[in-house]
C-alpha cells in the first residue's frame, strides 16, 4: 500500500464543535480531575519544590523522576524501560512510524481510538479490524484473531479497558494474544491507559512486563484524572525500538513541560490513592446508570463495564446519530454515537467518571420524556 494523507480525527473534530460549548459533556473519556493545590498537598514541601522548579528544558526521554515513577508502575521495569511523550497521542504516533512500513500488515482490536489504525493507513501499511461482537459488551473472539493473522502481520494492536466499548480482557484470553504473537515473532502494543480502573474485573499484568515484544501505552489522564498534565509513555523490554521512537520524538515535542513531569512523578508516586479516588466516583455514577438503563430498557440495551470509565450502549431508537444530534441541539446533552468510531449507528458512548453527571443524567432523562 501507498502512504496518504492522515484521515481527519473524526472524533476531535466533533470535539472541537461541542466539547467546550456544551452544558452537558456525558461522553468524556477522562474522568474528574484535581485541582495543582490537592495535588500538591499530597507530599509535604512539593509546593516549595513546583515553585522553586527552573522552567528550562529536560531530558527528552523525560526526568529521571518521573521516569522511575513510571517503572514503579511494573513488575519488572526500569527507567530505561520507558520514553516520556506529551500525552498519549504522540506515542502512538511515534510507535506506528518506529514500527511500521509501507507493505506491513497491522491487526486493530475493533473499535478503538482512530489513532491505532489511521496512521498505520497513512503509512501505507494495510490495517485489518479485529472486530468486538457489540452485544457480548465489546468481548473479541481469539478464534478470529488467529484467522486474520498473516505472514506479514507486523503487530496486533489491543486495548483493555477498551474506549469505547469498556470491555476488559480475562487473562487467559490476555494470554492467548500473546501465544498466538510469541508463535510468530509478532509484536504486540497495548493501550493500557485505564490500567488501573478496574471494578468487577480483574487487573490484568502489564504487557511490557509479559512479552519481550510488547509494547504498554500508559499516560496520567484515564486511570488519575490528570489529563490536564498532557504526560503519556511508554514501556518496552526492547531498546532499540524506544531509541527509533526517541529519534522520532526530536521532530515533535522534543521533551514535555518540566512543571508536568514533576507533578506527573508526584502522582504517580500516588498511583493507587488517585485511582482509588477515579473508582469511587465511576462506581457511584454506574448504580445511577444502571437505575436509568433499567427503567429505559425499552430504549437502550446496557451492559455494565467492569473497568476503565465509558461504556458503549446501544440505541433501540434507529440511529444512534440522530439521536445524539436532536440531544445535544435541544437538550445540550452530549453523546458521542458510533459512527464516529466507524462503528455502525446503533451505539453511543458514555462517560461516567465525571462528578457532573447526576445533573447531566437528569437531563437526559427530561429529554427523554419530552419524546414520549
Amino acid at each position: 500500500m501507498e502512504k496518504h494523507a492522515l484521515a481527519p480525527f473524526a472524533l476531535e473534530r466533533f470535539f472541537a464543535r461541542y466539547e467546550f460549548t456544551t452544558r452537558h459533556v456525558l461522553c468524556s473519556s477522562d474522568p474528574e480531575t484535581i485541582t495543582v493545590s490537592e495535588l500538591l498537598a499530597l507530599e509535604p514541601g512539593a509546593d516549595r519544590r513546583l515553585a522553586a522548579l527552573p522552567l528550562g528544558y529536560i531530558d527528552s526521554r523525560g526526568t529521571p523522576e518521573l521516569r522511575e515513577a513510571i517503572a514503579a508502575l511494573y513488575e519488572n521495569a526500569s527507567a530505561g524501560d520507558v520514553l516520556a511523550h506529551s500525552g498519549t497521542q504522540e506515542p502512538i504516533f511515534t510507535l506506528m512510524h518506529a514500527l511500521l512500513e509501507p507493505g506491513d500488515h497491522l491487526v486493530v482490536q475493533f473499535p478503538a481510538y482512530q489513532s491505532q489504525y489511521s496512521i498505520a493507513e497513512s503509512i501505507g501499511a494495510e490495517v485489518t479490524r479485529w472486530e468486538a461482537d457489540l452485544d457480548r459488551g465489546g468481548a473479541p473472539d481469539i478464534g478470529l484473531l488467529e484467522r486474520l493473522l498473516r505472514p506479514q502481520t507486523r503487530a496486533i494492536v489491543i486495548t483493555t479497558p477498551n474506549n469505547p466499548t469498556g470491555y476488559q480482557f480475562g487473562l487467559a484470553d490476555f494470554d492467548a494474544v500473546l501465544a498466538l504473537a510469541r508463535k510468530r515473532g509478532t509484536w504486540v502494543v497495548c493501550d493500557e491507559v485505564y490500567r488501573g480502573t478496574e471494578r468487577e474485573a480483574s487487573a490484568l499484568p502489564a504487557l511490557a512486563d509479559r512479552y519481550e515484544r510488547g509494547v504498554s501505552l500508559g499516560g496520567t489522564a484515564k486511570a488519575y484524572g490528570l489529563a490536564g498534565l498532557r504526560i503519556g509513555w511508554v514501556a518496552t523490554q526492547n531498546a532499540p525500538l524506544l531509541e527509533k521512537m526517541a529519534a522520532l520524538k526530536d521532530y515533535l515535542t522534543i521533551c514535555n513541560s518540566g512543571p508536568s513531569e514533576m507533578l506527573a512523578a508526584l502522582a504517580l508516586r500516588h498511583a493507587g490513592e488517585l485511582a482509588e479516588r477515579v473508582k469511587g466516583i465511576t462506581a457511584r455514577n454506574l448504580d445511577l446508570l444502571d437505575a436509568f438503563f433499567a427503567r429505559r430498557a425499552d430504549r437502550f440495551n446496557w451492559t455494565r463495564p467492569r473497568a476503565g470509565t465509558v461504556a458503549f450502549p446501544r440505541y433501540r431508537g434507529g440511529s444512534s446519530e440522530g439521536f445524539c444530534t436532536r440531544l445535544v441541539e435541544r437538550a445540550g446533552v452530549l453523546l458521542l454515537p458510533s459512527a464516529l468510531f466507524e462503528a455502525g449507528d446503533a451505539h453511543f458512548r458514555i462517560g461516567y467518571g465525571r462528578a457532573s453527571l447526576p445533573d447531566a443524567l437528569c437531563a437526559l432523562d427530561d429529554f427523554m420524556n419530552s419524546q414520549g
